[in-house]
């Protein structure tokens, strides 16, 4: 199979850590330099295709809606959210690495199907907070795939977006019938208990990195 090789480096602002993008053939993977595990993998997207489309689901009676998605990534979550929308919907990505926009309309885009090439798809580089402070009640649906889940591995500023403040923030943020969906690598019960004190319906549903019953299981909290 041969061994991956380094493509790209970028810097996540604010804290210094140095994410390295690598590529084995058509596979990639995004790491934190100085670890072994991968943040991400182009092979394992599972949960991140169920994020978009869970949510997507429940607005699909909106006319022409607004998405906001928190965190490219390797651009699955967009890809999906384009697939399951109508072409009068509108997708903004927030993404806080400039980089990693870069790399997704360069040899990663190919992974996902260079959904960033799609005219509904736009990128706002800098982070989704700045998006959800505004509480412009305009979003259909926000989806947040930022960190590793409510406590945060790759920037301990994210932990706001999971704090009563940004909750009450992106419920603001939130059109009178839009949906809020959480990604998380593992479940937490004090978070479903955050949302629903925030006023929140919340269905936590179990979903598979890989596909339907493989892979590591993760968590979608949607919240309306």
């Amino acid at each position: 199979m041969g061994r991956f090789q380094e493509i790209g480096t970028a810097t996540i602002p604010g804290n210094g850590t140095r994410l390295r993008l690598l590529q084995r053939n058509d596979e990639f993977s995004i790491k934190i330099a100085g670890t072994t595990g991968e943040l991400m993998n182009s092979r394992l997207h599972g949960s991140e295709d169920a994020l978009a489309t869970l949510a997507c689901e429940r607005i699909g009676g909106v006319a022409g809606p607004r998405v906001l998605i928190g965190g490219l990534g390797m651009g699955f979550t967009l890809a999906a959210a384009l697939s399951a929308l109508a072409e009068d919907a509108r997708v903004t990505v927030a993404e806080l690495v400039p980089e990693v926009e870069d790399w997704n309309r360069g040899p990663l885009g190919a992974a996902a199907g260079y959904p960033l090439n799609d005219a509904r798809a736009s990128v706002h580089v800098g982070d989704v907070a700045e998006l959800l402070r505004e509480g412009d009640g305009n979003w259909d649906a926000i989806l947040l795939d930022v960190d590793n889940g409510p406590e945060g591995l790759t920037r301990k500023e994210n932990n706001w977006i999971y704090s009563p403040d940004g909750i009450a923030a992106a419920q603001k943020s939130l059109s009178p019938d839009g949906v809020l969906a959480y990604w998380s690598a593992g479940p937490e019960h004090a978070f479903t208990e955050r949302l629903r004190r925030a006023g929140f319906s919340v269905e936590p549903v179990t979903v598979r990195a890989l596909r339907p019953g493989k892979g590591a299981r993760h968590v979608i909290w949607l919240a309306w």
